[in-house]
């Protein structure tokens, strides 16, 4: 199955669990330090689920837990320290500062559950994956800077 790209951006199905490994895997494969993941979505889109799916592609074994409550969660991976981040409980977008995030990217890599908390914080240069449940899963990756040619590639890998 081949993904559909309209306006720089590239759209795939998500129908299982398969899917998403397959996104997440393409996704790992090209992520390095200084990146950012922007995983967008409502509730049960499954941003976590993508991110689990990014960090065992990097090697992860074990337990990935969501960030909800400790907003940060960091894996020391090899080749590479990925932050995870779920910034849905902030009060103010400048609280991401306190979280780490300019230290998270200097570092590593970040996966940012809910950016739209912080957009302002966002870099220019990052990769943007919109989720949905409804009517079907489907991710919609949208690329900023280097990623803008990756996202079509990563699609098409991953469908």
């Amino acid at each position: 199955m081949q993904a559909a790209i309209h306006n720089g951006a590239a759209e795939l199905k998500l129908p299982g669990l398969d899917a998403v490994a397959r996104l997440g895997a393409a996704i790992a494969a090209r992520l390095q330090p200084g990146d950012a993941v922007a995983l967008r979505g409502d509730l049960g889109a499954g941003k976590t689920t993508l991110a689990r799916a990014i960090l065992t592609a990097l090697g992860h074994e074990g337990e990935v837990p969501s960030p909800t409550f400790t907003l940060v969660q960091g894996y020391d991976l090899p080749g590479l320290t990925v932050a995870h981040m779920d910034l849905y409980r902030l009060k103010q977008p400048e609280e991401i500062v306190e979280l780490g995030f300019d230290d998270a990217l200097a570092q590593g890599a970040a996966l940012i559950e809910w950016p739209e908390m912080a957009e302002d914080y966002m870099p220019d240069e990052r990769l943007d994956v919109i989720l949905t449940a409804e009517p079907e899963r489907r991710a919609t990756l949208a690329g900023h800077g280097r990623w803008a040619g990756l996202a079509p590639l990563i699609a098409n890998e991953a469908a």
